[in-house]
């Protein structure tokens, strides 16, 4: 039986393509009018003493060690030591909000979700998992991908992944994607994950390959299927060339059909270079939604972070929020995304410059990755140039391997890829 709080969202979303594309766990998970929601309404209410969060409170303030608070000066208790929301931080999640409109022209003007604070960015994925896909729910996905996709998916969830093929000709296969688009549909709905830059490859799509990919998605909808698209915006921002479609595709996708529930998954850990931080959001958006089937769906959201990490960082978000406000932020950004971009054409150019009976450079034009489509065994090579040469790549399939060069100091890629190549032929003679 389920519980009367999760069918009281599940009436909400009722009629909705977001209703309907709910997982086994979807369906059943809930936000508890527990500790942390009658937490919420004593913060409000109640004026005397508030008895309910289990925290050491000295004179109206979370209580702080000296050796704790000594690391981090300027923030105050409640910003370093205190719980947050279950939802996040409001001031970040507003903040977040906004900046995501300033980068997403395309979105101003549209309905769509606050975001939700999650710890990490594969911690969404996570969630979107747990809300969307099982046994009988698979989520399509390209082919290479990264490798935690199938970890969250597969293993955790025991749902499948399925698979189209990301390249043809040189630029995204837009024909692969159709014909699975047009398979999973089959069964009434589609749940599709698209990752620009593309982790393994560094591939964005082209202005005009991003329309015929949204057309596609339309194209399916407009059929009657139900369509869920997860927009992982993890390197979001990062365009090395001039003709790649400039914005998050989840622009496009959050009022392009009723028939289709968009769901944009990034944050400042690649943004915003702090990788550690484990700050990420999720937002939602679709075609006729209301305020409160928002907020239903943010709920369901809630009910699992709660059961699982309980909340996201305090301190993180903090910094972040701080960080925002600052007057240098967007130039200190620009140094950093201008040398990434030196690291990139480097790569260009030694790769246009050079050929191998061995390796294929996949297409790649933004990001932090290349890869290359092997004709050996990739993990062999990989275990090859780590023990022989001591240069670390990561092999992601069998014929798939990455090499980050947003890890790699300029001066020294000439060297890295020469032994790549180099190691490559030697290895398959």
């Amino acid at each position: 039986m389920l519980n009367p709080l999760a069918q009281e969202l599940n009436d909400t979303l009722r009629g909705t393509v977001a209703g309907e594309l709910l997982s086994d766990l979807g369906t059943r998970i809930f936000f508890p009018r527990g500790i942390i929601s009658q937490g919420g309404e004593a913060k409000q209410f109640g004026k005397v003493a508030n008895a309910t969060i289990g925290t050491t409170i000295v004179g109206g303030k979370p209580a702080i060690l000296p050796s704790v608070q000594k690391y981090a000066p300027e923030l105050s208790s409640g910003e370093f030591v205190s719980y947050t929301p279950t939802a996040g931080n409001p001031d970040l999640r507003k903040k977040w909000k906004e900046l995501m409109l300033k980068k997403n022209p395309g979105l101003v003007g549209k309905s769509i979700s606050n975001p939700v604070v999650v710890p990490g960015l594969t911690a969404g994925i996570s969630y979107l998992s747990d809300l969307f896909v099982d046994s009988n729910h698979p989520l399509l996905a390209a082919n290479p991908s990264w490798d935690n996709y199938s970890l969250v998916v597969e293993t955790r969830r025991g749902a499948e992944l399925h698979t189209f093929n990301l390249f043809r000709n040189g630029g995204f296969d837009i024909e692969s994607f159709k014909t699975a688009l047009a398979i999973e549909a089959k069964s009434g709905s589609v749940r599709v994950l698209l990752n620009f830059p593309q982790n393994p490859s560094g591939y964005s799509p082209t202005n005009a390959e991003a329309k015929q990919i949204v057309q596609a998605v339309k194209e399916v909808a407009e059929k009657g299927a139900k369509v869920i698209v997860w927009d992982d915006d993890a390197y979001f921002g990062l365009n090395y060339e001039q003709d790649i479609y400039p914005q998050s595709l989840f622009a496009e996708f959050a009022d392009l059909h009723e028939n289709i529930l968009a769901v944009k998954i990034d944050g400042p850990t690649k943004e915003d270079f702090v990788w550690g931080f484990r700050c990420g959001f999720l937002t939602f958006g679709g075609k006729g939604l209301s305020d409160e089937q928002y907020l239903a769906l943010e709920k369901k959201l809630m009910g699992l972070i709660r059961s699982s990490v309980s909340c996201s960082s305090t301190p993180s978000q903090s910094i972040s929020l701080k960080a925002f406000s600052e007057p240098n932020i967007e130039e200190e950004k620009k140094a950093f995304r201008d040398m990434l971009e030196k690291r990139y054409k480097k790569v260009r150019a030694f790769v246009d410059s050079h050929t191998s009976s061995v390796l294929e450079a996949l297409p790649f034009n933004s990001g932090y990755f290349m890869s290359f489509k092997t004709k050996c065994d990739a993990e062999e090579l990989r275990l090859k140039i780590l023990h022989e040469k001591q240069i670390g790549t990561i092999s992601i399939d069998s014929s798939t391997l990455r090499v980050a060069f947003s890890s790699v100091d300029e001066e020294k890629i000439d060297e890295v890829y020469t032994v790549i190549y180099e190691t490559a032929e030697k290895f398959a003679k």
